[in-house]
C-alpha cells in the first residue's frame, strides 16, 4: 500500500511539472505568433523613419513593453530580409520598487521624469559608444527622440549589458529590474555590439507598448 502511495504521488508530482512546463512553452509561442503582426507593422513605421531622417536602413532594434519581461522582447529586425533575426531578453526599470526585483514583469510603469527609475517609450538614435562601469563595460548613449523619452540624456539613460540579465528567458519569473536603462545579458550584448560598431550611419531603438 505504501509502495501504491508512493507511486501515485510521484506520478502525480511528474504530470504537474510537465503540465506547467507545457502552458509555458504555448505562452511563449501564443506571444510570438500573436505579436508578430505588431512587430512587423512596427518595423515598416521604423523603416520609413529611418529613411527620412538619414538613420540605418539595414537594421533596428524594437523592443515591445507588452511582452511580459521573462520573454524575449528585444528584437533585432533586419529590413533587407524583412523579419527578425535575433530576439533576447530585456530589462525595464523598476520604479518605486526595489531594485533588481521583478516586480512589474508584466505590468512596467513608464516616465520621462529624472528619478522615477522608470524606463521611457518611444524613439531613440544610438548614440556615442563609450565606457559603462556595467557588465562588459561598453555603453552606447541614447538620444530620446520624442516627448516621451526627451530626457534620456539628463537621465543618463544608456544601453548597455548588466549581469542581472539573463541571457535565456526564465519566464514565469521576470527578467531584474534597473533603473530605466534596456540592459541585455553580457552575452547577448556582445553580439549586438559587434553590429552595432560596424555602422555608419544612426541605428533606431524604438521602444513602445
Amino acid at each position: 500500500m505504501k509502495s501504491f502511495c508512493f507511486l501515485f504521488i510521484f506520478y502525480f508530482l511528474c504530470s504537474c511539472t510537465s503540465s506547467a512546463q507545457n502552458d509555458r512553452i504555448n505562452v511563449k509561442e501564443e506571444t510570438r505568433e500573436n505579436l508578430f503582426p505588431q512587430t512587423k507593422q512596427k518595423a515598416k513605421e521604423a523603416l520609413v523613419y529611418c529613411q527620412d531622417n538619414k538613420f540605418n536602413t539595414d537594421f533596428c532594434i524594437l523592443i515591445d513593453m507588452q511582452i511580459h519581461s521573462g520573454l524575449k522582447r528585444f528584437f533585432i529586425w533586419d529590413f533587407r530580409k524583412d523579419t527578425i533575426t535575433h530576439s533576447f531578453l530585456v530589462s525595464h526599470g523598476c520604479g518605486s520598487n526595489p531594485w533588481a526585483t521583478d516586480y512589474t514583469k508584466d505590468n512596467p510603469v513608464f516616465s520621462n521624469e529624472d528619478g522615477s527609475h522608470c524606463s521611457s517609450l518611444g524613439k531613440y538614435k544610438i548614440g556615442q559608444r563609450a565606457y559603462s562601469n556595467w557588465g562588459v563595460h561598453i555603453k552606447y548613449v541614447l538620444h530620446g527622440l520624442e516627448k516621451s523619452n526627451s530626457n534620456a540624456l539628463a537621465r543618463y539613460i544608456v544601453f548597455h549589458s548588466w549581469e542581472e540579465t539573463p541571457s535565456e528567458e526564465i519566464y514565469p519569473e521576470g527578467t531584474p529590474e534597473g533603473w530605466g536603462c534596456p540592459t541585455l545579458s553580457n552575452e547577448n550584448f556582445v553580439l549586438i555590439d559587434a553590429l552595432l560598431k560596424r555602422v555608419e550611419k544612426p541605428v533606431l531603438m524604438w521602444i513602445y507598448n
